[in-house]
Parts: C-alpha cells; structure tokens; sequence
C-alpha cells in the first residue's frame, strides 16, 4: 500500500502505544499532512542513497513518518525539521537493515533497483535525457552503497542535500572541524570506489 498522510494516521491509531501515548497532544491532520508533503520525496530519496533497495523504500518511508507522528511533541524547533527528520531516516534504517541481517536477506544492488520517477523538474527533457538521468541516479546510488554507514550519510549531507559544515555538524552533534576532516576522508572513499568502477570497465579514471 502506497504511503499517505491518510493511511499512516489509521496504521498509527491501530498500533497498541504504550509509551505514554496519552500524554501527545492530537496532531491536527493537516499540520501532519504539510510534514508529509513537504518532506515525502526528501525521506524516499535518502532511504536510497543510504541502501535501501527501491522494494523496501515505501516500508522505510511509512515507517519513518510513523515515528514522526508519534513524537511530533518532542520537536522542540531547536533544529531544521528535516534535520530533525533525517535523523528518524537513519535509525529506521539501521533497524531495517539489522532486520535482513536477522532473516539472513540480502539486499538486492542498488544498481539493479529501478530509480524512482523522474522528478518534476525533468518532466519537460526529452525520453532520453530522463533515460541518462536515471542511469546517473543508479549508478550514484551503487557506488553510495559501497561505501560505510558514516561516509555514505556525509556525501548524502553535504553533496547531495547540500547542507553546509556547520548544519552537518549540529546534527551530529560534533564540531565543523572534525565534520570537515571526516567528509574529506569520505570523498577519497567515493573517488576511490569511481575508480575502481571505472577500471571494472576498462575506462582510464
């Protein structure tokens, strides 16, 4: 079932809540429904630059705005929302990925998964030029997926969502210094990753 404001609020009012759930205040459905509609595609595509296979990304998706709903009290507006957000993707996606290990899965390479839809902006390009565009997703999100958990959300972070050192560094609560050696590091490990995908087709990196 494709995820919708409407059918995670009903999936969420079925689920047995012992964590105080009569303590959170009511979530206005609308107020919820701008979350989601503000914030869908953000969650969707990171789901997938962190290796979620495209098969699991609408579970990882319901599952992450679930989480959402039941603490929008505890957003305390200190950080960006989707900050805020991109913190509930990553601990949804560890215990995704934790739950294959369990069951002995394996998640099918990113670059057999088919890329999601072509977003708006590209509807006008031509059939090829969306063709092109969705083997560079692909192939992004194959080399992401080889890289480790910390490496792979930093290059997300900063050249992807294209958020800057000191964003980067609130959110995981280290200092820009430290963010800016670390991303370094990850970049040499994306590069080294291209080259030896590269050097796999016998192209000169």
């Amino acid at each position: 079932m494709k995820a919708t404001p409407e059918s995670l609020s009903l999936r969420m009012a079925s689920q047995d809540d012992t964590r105080g759930a009569a303590t959170v205040p009511y979530l206005a459905p609308a107020t919820f429904a701008q979350i989601y509609a503000d914030n869908a595609d953000f969650v969707w595509r990171n789901a997938r630059r962190l290796g979620v296979p495209a098969s699991s990304a609408e579970d990882v998706l319901q599952e992450v705005f679930i989480v959402v709903q039941r603490r929008r009290a505890d957003f305390d507006g200190r950080a960006p929302m989707r900050s805020w957000i991109f913190g509930i993707l990553v601990h949804v996606v560890r215990r995704h990925r934790r739950t294959f290990l369990r069951k002995e899965a394996r998640c099918v390479s990113l670059d057999q998964e088919a890329a999601r839809e072509i977003p708006d902006e590209a509807s006008g390009s031509s059939p090829h030029e969306q063709a092109q565009r969705a083997e560079r997703v692909r192939l992004l999100e194959m080399l992401l997926g080889q890289l480790d958990e910390d490496k792979r959300t930093l290059l997300v972070l900063s050249e992807l969502e294209e958020w800057t050192l000191r964003e980067i560094a609130e959110h995981l609560g280290s200092n820009t210094n430290t963010v800016h050696s670390r991303l370094r590091a990850a970049k040499r490990a994306f590069e080294n990753v291209h080259r030896r995908w590269l050097a796999g087709r016998g192209e000169v990196p």
